[in-house]
């Protein structure tokens, strides 16, 4: 059974990224209970660069703010999904602390004036997947 191009693209920037990312962490206690979390953006139509201005100047100085690492940010290079796409990957301590991190994200007041202000002209997210990982046992970053 062949899988739908967008899982097979999550996929492959998962594996990317847990390469890139073991390579940066090779060794470090602090990776004990480290959850990785995959998420891709489906974005409403004509919207993809008003959800990239969002991100680039305030979602991902915020997410640090409230604990959650910034992996990598990543859009797809082939149509259609490069028009309406982001696939990025964050790295929490824990499940627990990644639950914790997003719901203190949710209620920042920065955050939801820089929601509204990003959506006068409607809303900008379709769709979000969220998919948490853990390294294998084999994994230079286990």
């Amino acid at each position: 059974m062949r899988l739908p191009i967008l899982v097979r693209t999550i996929l492959i920037a998962a594996v990317f990224v847990a390469g890139f990312w073991a390579g940066h962490q090779r060794g470090s206690a602090s990776m004990q209970g480290r959850v990785f979390e995959l998420r891709t953006y489906t974005a409403n139509e004509g919207k993809l660069q008003d959800l990239l201005a969002r991100f680039r100047n305030h979602t991902v100085k915020l997410f640090e703010k409230h604990g959650m690492k910034n992996v990598g940010y990543w859009i797809p290079q082939e149509a259609p999904l490069s028009q309406n796409t982001l696939i990025y990957v964050l790295s929490h301590e824990s499940r627990d602390a990644a639950q914790k991190s997003w719901l203190a994200f949710r209620g920042d007041g920065d955050w939801k004036k820089a929601q509204a202000a990003s959506e006068v002209n409607g809303r900008l997210v379709q769709k979000v997947d969220a998919l948490y990982m853990n390294a294998a046992d084999f994994s230079p970053m286990k």
